[in-house]
């Protein structure tokens, strides 16, 4: 169920991707990724939300969430996403024609705000004003990927904890400050 015309759409691609490999023999492999994030990317509103809430945060710019807050969402740092590419290359024998998800998993969740407001308070050292807005269409209120089948068969798994990884985006932000203003 693909929720949105946004998720039709990676659908679709995913299914182009699976029927070349089984149609035309190539070694394509499908890697759906969740929340991805980690210094250089520059996060807006609606894309790369971890980011943009800790640039916002840094630089004093209105942060709106949309919904209450409290949605849960799994988070892969982008080190853990390149070695997902490896593995899937290391393993193209197995991996060829398959889908898998490529996300934080159970071990890297958080809730949108209602946690990452208290990290990004922490790291700041004081509060951050939010205002709430009414939720989005097609926004699911838990997403969390099933990472077992990378895991089984590509043996890979994310490194970079939550925390950790928050802390590395949020030092590259406020050291490249000058390239949100």
């Amino acid at each position: 169920d693909f929720h949105s015309p946004y998720g039709c759409s990676k659908g679709a691609g995913d299914q182009y991707v699976r029927d070349y490999a089984r149609i035309y023999g190539l070694s394509t492999v499908v890697l759906r990724q969740s929340c991805i994030y980690g210094p250089r990317q520059m996060g807006v509103e609606d894309q790369g939300w971890v980011a943009w809430l800790i640039i916002a945060a840094v630089i004093g710019q209105p942060i709106t969430i949309y919904g209450d807050g409290k949605q849960v969402r799994d988070v892969l740092f982008v080190d853990d996403l390149l070695d997902a590419y490896d593995a899937a290359v290391d393993h193209i024998d197995v991996a060829a024609g398959q889908v898998y998800n490529v996300g934080g998993g159970p071990a890297h969740t958080m809730s949108v705000w209602a946690e990452f407001g208290p990290i990004l308070e922490k790291l700041l050292g004081h509060s951050v004003p939010a205002s709430f807005a009414d939720w989005r269409p097609g926004d699911q209120p838990v997403y969390v990927s099933d990472v077992r089948k990378s895991e089984r068969e590509l043996g890979w798994q994310p490194q970079v904890g939550v925390d950790q990884g928050i802390r590395r985006l949020y030092d590259w932000v406020v050291s490249h400050k000058h390239l949100f203003a």
